[in-house]
């Protein structure tokens, strides 16, 4: 007798497939791509991945049957799938996990442990515990309780020791239960009867309605807007029209004159056309595109270098409109979600209902709209607008992938796994489609311009503003100097104040940057010095004067603000430091008149947080805007003359490599919201050092020096792009077990690449991170540099043997062992 299996990726951290017993109908219907709800462990239930089918039973274990088929056709692409297994390949983590990151959350079903009341159970009440008679008495009057319903009932988090109770006693029963959670958006419409079609019977109708004035008015408004749109009509768009009351709707519907009915709809549409046509470019903007073109014939991958305000964005328009043309898709990726909402009104203008939008601020049910759009080819999922995880989804023919910011951190991903990079995921994902690849920046990552500089990628450069707008004038103040001269209001020098007095007065807005949110990061004890700290992280609290809290901004812990020092009693508290709230709150001492906004992730939380923001600020509704690293990101405001860094210090004294490169970047990418219509612009950065070298640099917009510099630093001290790296971080909630696992680890390491051409410093730790212990885990990190001359797979597969080895050590395997490649 033939027997049929399938081998599925579970979304769970487990390197390898596991194969399930089919039957002969089931085999003919499964495709790879597909989902199915397979048992797994005990009683769990998990949404799996079909992969491969065949006929071989696992040696290993009995394989069990699948539960169900939950597709009629492939969810996810033969090129997706390539995808996900070269990232879990790359990136060092499992399909699985790749697997769960990729896929919106409303299709990853999860069993509900379902408890019911058992009819059978004949025995006394007074045998039953007080926690175990709440459950009891609750299923009296509900049948059905989930895991979660029984928790609130109890009160305590972990309610399976009394579930096992009350099982044990034949009082419950319980099984698992799988739900699909995506539900598609109904839009209820309205239309007359059929009856009603006839010209005497609508004739005779009206006048019967003679009497109702209200009902007659609202069924010729519905004539008139069927007319007018020649669509169905919504429900809510007629009550809109004739200021009709439900009632009155509701008698039409009742008497059979109206009907009602339901239609299938997006959540996220676009109701206007396309309205304008794509800008004519300038001469240097040409020059580019065809230079651009020229790479594209022989090159995968192109690095558009182009100044702030160069008009970088309408050379993608113009590369968009080709791909369109040829029937292809375009992928654009933004660094940051309020670069969205500014882009799409503009890339709507152009393409209409084209343009989809992807990223995490959108709720599960719309983001799986776009996937279902993208895997039946829709029109209205032709580009593609997103964050980082836009990689992922089911493009079918994908013709061009445009990385704007391509500098930007916010590309990365470091917790959870996997820990890609979306820039270097777009150019693999372009290869497996045979697209082209366009990255842009006004302040390339050291990386792209040495693969630029070494022809690996073509170089296209754009060095004047669009309109021959001169770039913003930059002038470092020294504060340690006002603070010396009492020239120092608060956090605002003399200086500072004078021009951002000079901007307010000409109707002109400015832009406040400073680099951390709340009000101060440390609140301090002025008798013992004592600080408030994270009891779960090793990180002091952070103040937040609006919300009168203490803060972890590792965590989440928050508590209200002590009146009194916990240490001592004293009540003599102040603060050290500043965040955006501080400088805020300054600002509207300084000038009280002047309409203040502040952008950070405390003020962005909602749906559309962004959006409105940047429309007030656009909107001149709000004069100064302060806000963090969110600000600098291709942000196109035309009325900014005035932008001020509040301290450029605590950019350069970061315990990072690329702390200079990335100091560097920020200062220029937020010195360019400033003068980008005919007015110059003016930056000023303020700083206890105005000599450092990179302040220098960025003052002087001398990317290249800072790019030769960084490339000899980092050649001398064996880091990227010359070496790669890999961190390995183990965790643990104790201490110990945590710094002797990872000395084992790293010991093992240097046991293993004793081989030649390796030296003993390519290993570096193990040492605790800056914050050595976040969520009550103790971390410990091992770097490990990987030289041009050694295979990296090689490596990795070294590294993957010794982690087996660990992992059987019975002291360690409660000891999380996470791995980040290419961890900058």
């Amino acid at each position: 007798m033939q027997q049929y299996f399938v081998d599925v990726i579970l979304p769970i951290p487990v390197e390898k497939q596991f194969t399930y017993r089919v039957s002969e109908e089931e085999f003919g219907v499964i495709q790879p791509g597909m989902r199915l709800a397979v048992p797994f462990g005990t009683s769990k239930i998990y949404t799996a991945l079909a992969c491969t089918l065949h006929q071989n039973p696992p040696l290993l274990y009995e394989a069990k049957s699948i539960h169900e088929i939950l597709d009629e056709s492939p969810v996810v692409t033969a090129k997706q799938l390539q995808l996900w297994f070269w990232i879990a390949d790359y990136y060092m983590c499992s399909p699985g996990e790749v697997f769960r990151a990729a896929l919106p959350g409303t299709l990853l079903l999860e069993s509900e442990t379902i408890v019911l009341r058992n009819d059978d159970f004949q025995a006394s009440e007074a045998t039953l515990q007080d926690d175990e008679w709440l459950v009891y008495e609750a299923l009296q009057h509900q049948p059905i309780l989930k895991v979660t319903e029984v928790s609130s009932i109890l009160d305590k988090k972990n309610t399976l020791p009394v579930l096992k109770r009350l099982l044990e006693k034949g009082v419950v029963r319980v099984k698992e239960e799988i739900q699909e959670q995506y539900r598609p958006k109904l839009v209820r419409f309205i239309r007359v009867a059929p009856r009603y079609s006839e010209d005497e019977a609508l004739k005779e109708l009206l006048d019967d309605l003679e009497r109702a004035k209200k009902q007659k008015e609202v069924l010729l408004s519905l004539f008139s807007l069927s007319a007018t749109t020649k669509k169905p009509i919504k429900l809510k768009e007629l009550q809109e029209t004739t200021g009709a009351s439900a009632a009155v709707i509701k008698s039409l519907t009742a008497k059979g004159i109206l009907d009602d009915y339901y239609l299938q709809t997006d959540r996220v549409t676009y109701s206007g056309k396309a309205v304008e046509e794509t800008r004519e470019l300038n001469t240097y903007q040409e020059k580019a595109l065809g230079e651009v073109r020229e790479h594209f014939r022989d090159k995968d991958v192109t690095l558009l270098y182009g100044v702030t305000s160069s008009g970088k964005t309408e050379i993608y328009v113009k590369l968009i409109e080709e791909t369109l043309a040829r029937g292809r898709q375009v992928l654009y990726l933004l660094p940051e979600i309020a670069l969205t909402s500014q882009l799409i009104h503009r890339l709507q203008n152009y393409f209409g209902e084209q343009v989809s939008v992807y990223h995490s601020k959108y709720s599960n049910n719309e983001r799986v709209e776009v996937w279902n759009n993208l895997l039946q080819n829709s029109q209205k999922t032709r580009i593609v607008l997103g964050a980082r995880s836009a990689v992922f989804l089911p493009f079918t023919d994908l013709g061009l992938v445009i990385v704007d910011e391509e500098h930007e951190v916010s590309f990365k991903q470091f917790d959870p796994a996997p820990r890609y990079h979306a820039r270097d995921v777009a150019v693999v994902l372009s290869s497996l489609h045979g697209a082209k690849t366009l990255l842009g920046s006004a302040t390339p990552s050291v990386e792209s311009s040495y693969n630029a500089k070494t022809e690996k990628y073509g170089l296209v450069g754009l060095t004047r503003r669009y309109g021959d707008v001169l770039l913003p004038e930059m002038e470092l103040v020294d504060i340690k100097e006002k603070y010396r001269k009492k020239k120092m209001k608060g956090h605002f020098s003399d200086r500072l104040i004078e021009e951002i007095g000079e901007s307010l007065s000409e109707g002109e807005q400015v832009i406040l940057f400073q680099n951390r949110r709340g009000y101060a990061p440390v609140m301090e004890c002025n008798t013992c010095g004592h600080t408030p700290q994270c009891p779960s992280c090793d990180v002091s609290l952070t103040y937040h004067r609006i919300r009168k809290q203490l803060r972890c901004h590792y965590c989440g812990y928050h508590m209200a603000l002590p009146e009194s020092c916990v240490a001592c009693g004293s009540s003599d508290l102040d603060t050290r430091g500043f965040g955006t709230e501080q400088v805020e709150e300054e600002l509207r001492e300084i000038f009280p008149q002047a309409r203040t906004g502040r952008m950070d992730s405390d003020t962005t939380r909602g749906k559309y947080g962004y959006e409105k923001i940047i429309t007030a600020f656009e909107q001149q509704e709000i004069d100064v805007l302060v806000g963090t690293q969110m600000l600098t990101k291709g942000l196109d405001f035309r009325n900014v003359r005035l932008v001020g860094v509040m301290n450029a210090d605590n950019l350069l004294n970061y315990p990072d490599f690329r702390a200079f490169e990335r100091s560097f970047q920020l200062i220029l990418q937020v010195a360019g919201r400033a003068g980008r219509t005919e007015k110059r612009g003016k930056v000023l950065i303020q700083t206890y050092n105005p000599y450092h070298q990179i302040l220098q640099q960025a003052s002087m917009n001398k990317y290249g020096d800072m790019l030769t510099d960084q490339l000899n630093d980092r050649k001398q001290f064996l880091y990227p792009p010359f070496y790669r790296l890999i961190k390995i971080s183990l965790r643990h909630r104790n201490y110990h077990t945590v710094q002797e696992g990872a000395n084992w680890f790293s010991g093992a390491l240097r046991s293993h690449f004793d081989i030649p051409g390796w030296k003993r410093d390519y290993i570096l730790g193990p040492e605790s991170p800056s914050i050595g212990r976040i969520r009550n885990l103790y971390i410990k990190d091992i770097l490990i540099k990987i030289p041009p001359s050694q295979n990296l797979k090689k490596v990795k597969n070294g590294i993957a043997r010794v982690h087996k080895s660990f992992s059987a050590i019975a002291a360690y395997r409660s000891v999380r062992v996470s791995f980040d490649v290419d961890c900058y």
